[in-house]
């Protein structure tokens, strides 16, 4: 399979790479085209993919184009390329365009799948949502999976759906960066240098995320297990939850829900 990107930002990039790292597909068959010519040359020299001179360009080299550009660009990017696309699948990773977003402007000639990524994508962690509606064929929705599925998890959710998992998985990274800090600022107050501040917060979060999805037990019972009585953990536990760390968390989702619901 030929596979194209129209937009090659950081995402891109990553998505890119990992295709290309996991051996899931070669080099030599992912081509792209972004506006910032240097940019993309640079790019294409680090990861090895072929760069197009335009939009076109890349739909034509590709059974498979993943638009990447900013959700704003899509109509005009469209209309560009216009029925250069027709019989190709077309796979998404813009926020807030679904199915049927597409569907409206292409009509029943191009395959279509959304996905939505994350940034921990860059290193191999991250989590792909599909939307669950699309007008993949099989062997090609199984084929997308499983490449996606180097760059993390793939997640099927349905389309109304979408907008909540974007808040947990998409906006979340920034919460855990929020909690990684905190927690590095603590330990610099307490005489830990930065640089080791950071490893010893980051480790723990990747390890507790880890223990938690291999043996698959509730969060609450990884936590009892720390909690020794009369112990340090359960004090610590008791300062979070009088502080009202669970509403936070719970909040920070809400703000995102009712600013979509609203916008």
């Amino acid at each position: 399979m030929k596979i194209g990107f129209i937009g090659m930002g950081n995402m891109a990039k990553a998505i890119a790479a990992g295709f290309i790292n996991s051996k899931k597909v070669n080099a030599e068959d992912l081509y792209a085209y972004a506006p910032t010519r240097d940019k993309l040359l640079n790019n294409s020299k680090e990861i090895g993919f072929n760069p197009c001179e335009s939009a076109v360009d890349v739909v034509n080299a590709s059974d498979i184009v993943i638009m990447a550009c900013k959700p704003y660009q899509i109509k005009a990017v469209l209309d560009e390329i216009g029925s250069a696309l027709n019989g190709k699948a077309l796979v998404s990773i813009a926020a807030g365009w679904t199915f049927d977003s597409f569907a409206d402007i292409l009509g029943g000639q191009v395959m279509i799948q959304c996905i939505m990524p994350n940034t921990p994508a860059m290193v191999g962690e991250g989590v792909m949502l599909f939307e669950k509606t699309n007008s993949l064929s099989s062997d090609l929705d199984a084929y997308i999976k499983d490449i996606f599925a180097s760059l993390g998890i793939v997640e099927v959710i349905p389309t109304e759906l979408m907008g909540i998992g974007g808040a947990i998985s998409g906006c979340g990274p920034a919460f855990m960066d929020l909690v990684m800090e905190s927690y590095a600022d603590a330990a610099v107050k307490y005489g830990i240098g930065r640089d080791m501040a950071y490893r010893l917060v980051a480790q723990t979060m990747l390890g507790s995320a880890k223990l938690q999805q291999v043996s698959g037990s509730h969060p609450a019972v990884l936590k009892d297990a720390v909690c020794s009585p009369n112990g340090t953990t359960i004090r610590g536990v008791a300062a979070l939850e009088a502080c009202g760390l669970r509403n936070a968390c719970i909040s920070s989702v809400d703000a995102i829900m009712d600013f979509k619901k609203n916008s």
